[in-house]
């Protein structure tokens, strides 16, 4: 993207699926989008990282399909190998087989693999943090934490609502009070994630997943059986209410207390086999009160759009279908 605006062109803030699918629908209708992202790489909560030798999915542990758009999206990412079916149901909180016949999926080499394969082809500017934007007769002036500037006829925030808010009030621009009042509404519940690398596997109960659903676990997931992993390497996810309480806690005591709680719900000495570990904390992780349309224009002149997994339906088809809908509306 030019530094001069052009008429149709876009600024999208934030490069997971949301705001990939987003830009990729524009730019397939020939307007020029830039994609920027704080972040060192693509992909938001659909994000795999390496601790060790072990690769863990540690935001979003699998995607399920419901509608149809988004099935003819999944079938393509299948056909060009980007994703994978990883099960039809996970053991409960007991760790007793849960299977109901529903496909979830996995990206192929984690759930990373979908962006980054989203992301090819797209002008996505990792490691620029928006701080700046300003509103124009004309469009929008974004500037960056790096002193990278871009201009454009239309802004999506497809970063968490909170988030989204401070970024446009950041600068001269007037967010209308209504559009305000609805993204106010929107709420979250925190989780935290540890990742553990072992030098042994151990009993997670086949495929690889368990939906405990509950406090103060939410989910333990075994990224070797998952297929991603190629070493011992398991996922906790706490529950929202305990993440909430531990959220700024010492990470040596909350990984104590997280490799604890996961090894009684194994019936094992997890702390025995641990190699090496690391705690993510999402302060925006599940979606407690949605928006309930899957994009808010908080204006048309210039147009100014939020959408993400906090518009429409949750997770992450919600997030796809929300990313689209939002190039619908700008391309009329």
């Amino acid at each position: 993207m030019s530094d001069g605006r052009e008429k149709r062109s876009c600024i999208v803030i934030g490069a997971g699926i949301s705001g990939l699918l987003a830009a990729d629908a524009l730019q397939r209708e020939g307007w020029t989008v830039a994609v920027l992202d704080k972040s060192r790489g693509v992909g938001g909560r659909m994000t795999t990282r390496r601790v060790g030798e072990g690769t863990f999915d540690h935001g979003a542990q699998f995607f399920t399909v419901r509608d149809n758009r988004f099935a003819d999206l999944v079938n393509g990412w299948l056909g060009a190998g980007a994703a994978a079916e990883w099960s039809r149901g996970f053991a409960d909180a007991e760790g007793e087989p849960n299977e109901d016949g529903h496909p979830r999926y996995r990206g192929a080499a984690g759930m990373t693999s979908i962006p980054e394969y989203l992301a090819r082809g797209l002008d996505v500017r990792t490691g620029e943090r928006a701080v700046r934007v300003d509103a124009h007769a004309d469009g929008w002036q974004v500037g960056c934490e790096s002193g990278l500037r871009l201009e454009a006829s239309a802004l999506v925030l497809t970063i968490p609502v909170p988030q989204a808010l401070e970024l446009a009030s950041s600068g001269g621009y007037g967010l209308p009070d209504s559009a305000r009042r609805q993204l106010e509404a929107v709420s979250y519940d925190p989780c935290l994630a540890l990742m553990v690398l072992l030098d042994d596997p151990v009993g997670v109960p086949e495929p690889g997943g368990m939906q405990i659903k509950g406090e103060p676990l939410d989910w333990i997931g075994d990224n070797q059986r998952k297929g991603i992993s190629e070493v011992p390497a398991i996922t906790i996810h706490a529950g929202p209410e305990w993440s909430r309480a531990h959220f700024e806690n010492d990470e040596a005591e909350v990984t104590r207390q997280l490799i604890s709680l996961a090894g009684d719900r194994l019936d094992t000495d997890l702390s025995r086999s641990v190699v090496e570990s690391s705690l993510a904390r999402w302060r925006y992780s599940w979606v407690t009160n949605a928006h309930p349309e899957p994009f808010l224009a908080a204006s048309d002149a210039p147009p100014l759009l939020f959408c993400g997994d906090a518009f429409g339906q949750p997770k992450v088809e919600g997030a796809a279908l929300s990313g689209l809908a939002a190039a619908d509306y700008l391309l009329g």
